[in-house]
């Protein structure tokens, strides 16, 4: 019973962290191209606190979990799919940490031009286009560790 459990909050926490990621995402970026400074700036507000509440938690809480399940299962390091996905997770939260102070920094940028009454700079587009480059290689590297936890290969 307690197997069935940790596995279905794993599985609960993955879907939050990918749907939050993706939501926030879509979401943002929707805000960015409409090039409007008020949307923008709640877009950027919003997403910061979504991280704060729902992907730092997830993010935290899976890799303890996938723990859990490895002690309660005897999956060790050495499986081939298990070690592929946990570097993928290494890989997708190396590129997630510096979104998560360009989301901030994004969130302060787009707050001053609003309250200034001014267009946004070119160091908050330069962010941007950084954020949607390490955001495009996170998104297959979930993707991925969602097929090798399903399929399990080798």
């Amino acid at each position: 019973m307690i197997y069935l459990c940790v596995k279905w909050l794993h599985i609960l926490s993955s879907t939050v962290l990918f749907g939050t990621g993706i939501g926030t995402a879509f979401f943002m970026l929707m805000a960015n191209l409409s090039k409007d400074v008020r949307a923008i700036a709640y877009a950027t507000r919003t997403v910061v606190v979504a991280d704060w509440c729902f992907t730092t938690p997830a993010v935290i809480f899976q890799p303890l979990s996938g723990l859990m399940l490895m002690h309660l299962t005897g999956v060790t390091l050495e499986t081939g799919w298990l070690a592929a996905a946990l570097a993928l997770y290494v890989f997708a939260g190396a590129c997630w940490l510096p979104v998560v102070w360009m989301q901030i920094r994004m969130k302060r940028l787009a707050a001053e031009a609003l309250f200034g009454g001014t267009d946004l700079p070119r160091a908050y587009w330069r962010l941007n286009t950084w954020w949607i480059i390490l955001g495009s290689l996170a998104f297959p590297a979930v993707v991925a560790i969602f097929w090798l936890m399903v399929f399990r290969p080798g």
